[in-house]
C-alpha cells in the first residue's frame, strides 16, 4: 500500500508557515505478486507445439530369413537419391541382362510426385523401391518419404543401392 509520511519542521524563523511536504512511498510487493501470478498462469495454460511425426510401419521380422518377399517386375519402380539433389528413377527391375532406362528429376511437385502419381494410374499396385545413394543427404530421404505420404502410396521400402544401380547411372549420363 502507499504511505505518506510527514517531515518534521524545521523550525526556523517564525512568520509565514509553509506547508508540510509529504514524501510517497509506494510499496511494490503486491505488484510483483501479481506479475508472477500471471506469468504462472499464462505458462500452464498455454499448449506449446507438438512435433509432426510421420507413422512409420516396420515389417515383422519372420523366422525364417533366407525367404524374402518375391516382387513382381511389373509392380516394381525403383527411386535412387542421388548427390546435389537429383532423383533417379525406373520402372521394373535392373538386371544385367536386361539393364533399365533410368531418368532423372528433382523433389518439386512437378518432379518425382507427377512421376510417382503417373506410375500410380498405369499401375495401381506400386511397390516403390528407394535406395539412397552415399552422397544424398538426410533432407532428400526426409522429402521423398514425405512425397510418399502426399501420394498416397502404401508400399515402399528402403533397399541399399546396387553396384549395377550406380553403374547405370553411370551410363546413363545423366
Amino acid at each position: 500500500m502507499a504511505e505518506i509520511q510527514g517531515k518534521a519542521d524545521s523550525g526556523g524563523k517564525g512568520g509565514k508557515k509553509r506547508a508540510k511536504k509529504m514524501s510517497t512511498k509506494i510499496d511494490m510487493t503486491p505488484m510483483v505478486d501479481l506479475a508472477f501470478l500471471l506469468l504462472t498462469f499464462f505458462m500452464l495454460t498455454t499448449t506449446f507445439a507438438k512435433p509432426n511425426v510421420m507413422q512409420l510401419t516396420m515389417p515383422v521380422k519372420e523366422k525364417n530369413e533366407d525367404e524374402q518377399t518375391k516382387l513382381k517386375e511389373s509392380e516394381a519402380f525403383t527411386i535412387i537419391m542421388g548427390e546435389n539433389n537429383k532423383v533417379y528413377y525406373y520402372a521394373g527391375m535392373n538386371s544385367a541382362e536386361a539393364p533399365a532406362e533410368v531418368k532423372v528429376t528433382n523433389y518439386g511437385a512437378n518432379g518425382i510426385r507427377q512421376v510417382i502419381l503417373d506410375r500410380q494410374r498405369v499401375q495401381p499396385k506400386t511397390v516403390i523401391l528407394i535406395k539412397p545413394d552415399d552422397k544424398a543427404v538426410y533432407k532428400n530421404m526426409v522429402d521423398i518419404l514425405d512425397e510418399m505420404n502426399i501420394t498416397n502410396q502404401k508400399k515402399y521400402a528402403l533397399v541399399a543401392v546396387a553396384k549395377s544401380d550406380q553403374e547405370l547411372i553411370k551410363k546413363s549420363g545423366l
